[in-house]
């Protein structure tokens, strides 16, 4: 079982990123900080899940009485970014791309601890079946995924009818791979 010396602040409203760390067991707190998310565009879609979750563990510094864990995750396929959309139609055309293909989701997650930024990633490939503008209508209407990268969540009606095969973490594509991270909090406990 995993023991810290220090109090442990999740810098996320995501509620299935305070549902996975109380599912590990980890007692925690939410603060949030407003972060300009904006990236270089050479940057991989790794870098750029990375250099987001930095950006926010950065906005925590010379917070040394805490474990501050921050977390990015964005969507990519054939290139392309998908982020949160940002309206309906938004919604559509990612779905529309994602439908009867593979795409990868990453997730970047750092740690401020002690004064210093530990930062890693996780990838996950993501198969989906072909799915109808019906479908995806009802997805949308139903569930509004406009909070989640590639307006989908893997925890709801479209990872449990449309997502065909995940290698890789699951909950990475929920947004925290949490084997990775027991693994790096381990390290500080």
């Amino acid at each position: 079982m995993l023991k810290l010396s220090l109090p442990i602040i999740l810098a996320s409203k995501s509620p299935r990123r305070h549902e996975l760390l109380k599912l590990m067991g980890l007692d925690f707190s939410v603060e949030l900080k407003d972060v300009d998310e904006s990236f270089p565009t050479e940057l991989s879609p790794a870098e750029i899940a990375v250099y987001i979750a930095e950006k926010k563990a950065w906005a925590f510094e010379g917070n040394p009485d805490a474990i501050v864990i921050t977390a990015d995750t964005i969507v990519a396929i054939n290139g392309e970014i998908l982020g949160k959309p940002a309206d309906h139609a938004e919604a559509k055309s990612m779905l529309s791309k994602l439908s009867g293909s593979t795409h990868d989701v990453f997730t970047g997650v750092s740690i401020n601890y002690n004064g210093k930024i530990s930062s890693f990633y996780d990838r996950t490939a993501v198969s989906c079946r072909t799915i109808n503008e019906e479908e995806i209508e009802y997805y949308i209407n139903n569930f509004q995924p406009f909070d989640k990268a590639g307006s989908y969540g893997i925890q709801d009606w479209f990872g449990l009818t449309v997502v065909e095969k995940l290698t890789g973490s699951y909950t990475n594509v929920m947004g925290l791979p949490t084997e990775k991270l027991y693994q790096h909090l381990l390290k500080i406990s």
